[in-house]
């Protein structure tokens, strides 16, 4: 809409040469002054594309994601890019997409992972919204954004991708250009490889020496001229107004340029006017600070490279259409920028629906990514973030020491519990030995209840005397986690209710308990080291089968089993066992293999092993127990029991023994030694 206010305004005044150019120039500098005022007074967050910003939230870096942050974003933005500054809107759209989305984590708290998730939804329907791209708008944020796809919920990226373009197009948002863009049929030749290759080179070249060209101009404007802000940004939109006012009238509309470059209505020259004034103007006004994205520009620059080189292949050599070469380079250009070459390659094919133009896609954006990458390494992203001082690798976050922690890891296995039918005055005793201020209730070995000394200090409340049970002043139904459960996850549930202990369930046995004296102590161990292993950290075993039944037990009787011959007798002891003290089985099976294979990728076979275990199944049917099943590859089978006894959080092991050893210094033999010194449940032979 300002874009064509504007475009009216200088129509309007064809018939005065010097108006044309002055009024429409001090527009430009008053639409981006106000831009800036309204930026700095209500959001500074918004300077710049915003892209670096959302990239920073998602590694955990606190920037500010809000309501306020999207409502100046949007606003400055349309502003600055209806005054004419040669930037893109899918920075501006991006970032307000990401930050709609922590608005509403914050209006509906919910964990760090999924707050995270949510704000790279956010940023994926912020690009589909701009260039009406869904597939773009998900690939990008995984390639450019989050770089590991095994953090990001795909199905909600995909849902809120598609939305935002669905909503855009509803609403009249234009793609990238403002027709339905087909270009001719095409095989490709591989005559064109050459051609493609150059291409390929100098958008890769070139893109590096626009990133380079960005800094410097940002340094320019922050370091030498002695503007305030809004000064520089209107002295932006001064000499961008004043520019585009000096040109053909095709390039007072960004929109009309990029069809004109597409389409193949533009001499050579005029193609390369284009490309140098889009550089330098993209240049001063990204330097300036202005809210406006760079992709777009990229686009735009790629777009008339590609048609120069497809200009002088066609009239020099006779082969090649310059129409595809000036989409190809699009891609090209922005995989050296952004250095995305697979968005590159997708956000294309999506604007053109034209599978031919895969092929050179490719070869153009993977060349132009690794001519880029050795010229100057890193997207212009991860330079904008270090220009502002944000410095983290790709890794920084996977490495984290505590990234990887779990609530097992952490969590004390050895609980003080109170249970549901003791009377009050043991309890108000129990406290009174013990440091705790809190204790898990249990009945019947399954977990009931919380009780803290609050809940003591409050029998006045509950009109109760001494003689009554701790069920009936307890919480019931207690916060929980799982043992698989992230720390993060757990501290911010601590945070968020103001707990001082969550106790760690499976199913509803109580298997630990967590403090946030237990999370800081695990974090500095981490920090310093002192639960590291020395020495060579043997591949751990890798499941290829399991079955679950219900886990109805009180505990769990781990049964390894090798020999067929004893496999009965061990189960019918454990069933005993089991039926005394309610407990369910859990029947092991270890694949040994060599240890030049990794039991990740080693090929087996578990015929014999699961009707080993079927076998198994069917007594436990008959003994109406529990049982489950798995089957383990691994090098060491005692390495397998130790790692099975920790997950599946045993508490007996019944092992097989034949007698006698031919192990030198075993006296039971290897397997059956280490698992009785290393276990960390009771072990019965």
């Amino acid at each position: 809409f300002l874009i064509n206010q504007r475009s009216l305004i200088t129509a309007t005044l064809a018939g005065y040469p010097l108006l044309t150019w002055c009024i429409p120039s001090l527009i430009s500098g008053a639409m981006v002054g106000f831009s800036f005022w309204l930026m700095r007074r209500l959001a500074p967050e918004t300077s710049g594309s915003g892209i670096p910003q959302v990239k920073a939230v998602l590694s955990l870096v606190p920037l500010t994601l809000d309501l306020r942050v999207a409502l100046v974003k949007l606003i400055s933005g349309a502003l600055a890019i209806g005054s004419g500054l040669v930037l893109g809107r899918e920075g501006p759209t991006i970032q307000v997409g990401s930050a709609l989305a922590a608005q509403l984590s914050q209006w509906f708290p919910t964990s760090p992972d999924y707050r995270r998730q949510l704000i790279a939804a956010g940023a994926s329907a912020g690009l589909a919204a701009a260039f009406n791209t869904p597939i773009t708008g998900v690939l990008f944020v995984v390639e450019a954004l989050l770089q590991d796809v095994s953090s990001f919920t795909l199905g909600t990226g995909i849902l809120a991708s598609f939305i935002g373009a669905v909503v855009s197009q509803q609403l009249g948002g234009e793609s990238l250009f403002s027709f339905a863009l087909t270009p001719p049929k095409m095989r490709f030749d591989i005559r064109e490889i050459p051609l493609y290759l150059l291409l390929g080179v100098l958008a890769g070249v070139l893109g590096a020496l626009f990133n380079r060209g960005i800094l410097a101009s940002l340094a320019i404007n922050r370091r030498i001229l002695p503007l305030s802000l809004p000064w520089r940004v209107g002295l932006a939109g001064l000499i961008s107004g004043s520019a585009i006012a000096l040109l053909p009238d095709v390039f007072r509309d960004s929109t009309g340029l990029r069809t004109l470059l597409v389409t193949g209505g533009a001499s050579w020259e005029l193609t390369a006017i284009a490309f140098v004034t889009h550089f330098m103007l993209t240049l001063v006004a990204y330097g300036s600070g202005a809210p406006g994205g760079l992709s777009a520009p990229s686009l735009v620059l790629g777009s008339a490279l590609g048609y120069l080189v497809g200009f002088f292949a066609n009239s020099t050599l006779g082969v090649g259409e310059p129409i595809i070469y000036s989409l190809a380079g699009m891609g090209a250009f922005f995989s050296a920028v952004a250095r995305t070459p697979i968005t590159a390659v997708t956000i294309v094919f999506e604007l053109t629906t034209s599978f031919d133009m895969v092929l050179p896609l490719m070869v153009v954006a993977s060349i132009s990514y690794f001519v880029a990458e050795k010229l100057y390494s890193g997207s212009i992203y991860d330079r904008l973030l270090e220009w502002n001082g944000i410095n983290f690798s790709k890794s920084d976050l996977a490495e984290a020491p505590w990234a990887n922690l779990t609530a097992q890891d952490v969590m004390q296995q050895r609980v003080e519990t109170l249970t549901s039918n003791m009377a009050i005055d043991q309890a108000v005793e129990a406290f009174a030995h013990s440091h705790h201020r809190g204790f898990p209730v249990i009945s019947d070995g399954l977990l009931v209840g919380i009780i803290t000394q609050t809940d003591l200090k409050n029998l006045d409340q509950f009109k109760l005397a001494s003689a009554n049970s701790v069920g009936e002043i307890m919480t019931a139904r207690p916060m929980t986690v799982n043992p698989q459960d992230k720390l993060a996850d757990v501290l911010y549930l601590l945070n968020r209710y103001n707990l001082s202990r969550l106790p760690v369930t499976d199913g509803r046995k109580l298997v630990g308990i967590i403090t946030r004296s237990d999370i800081i102590r695990a974090e500095s161990d981490c920090l310093s080291g002192g639960k590291q292993e020395s020495g060579p950290r043997p591949d751990p075993s890798y499941v290829v089968y399991q079955t679950r039944s219900p886990a109805t037990g009180k505990g769990r009787i781990l049964v390894p089993i090798h020999n067929p011959q004893n496999a009965v007798a061990l189960l019918q002891i454990a069933a005993a066992i089991a039926r005394d003290l309610h407990y369910e089985i859990d029947c092991l099976h270890v694949i040994r293999i060599t240890r030049d294979r990794s039991p990740n990728e080693a090929n087996v076979s578990t015929v014999a092993s699961r009707r080993l275990l079927n076998h198994a199944q069917h007594l436990g049917r008959n003994w109406q127990i529990p049982i489950h099943t798995e089957i383990r590859v691994a090098h060491d089978p005692a390495q397998a029991i130790l790692e099975t006894i920790k997950e599946r959080r045993i508490d007996i092991t019944l092992m097989g023994w034949k007698g006698s050893t031919f192990t030198p210094g075993k006296i039971f033999g290897d397997v059956v030694d280490t698992v009785l010194r290393q276990a960390a449940c009771s072990v019965i032979l």
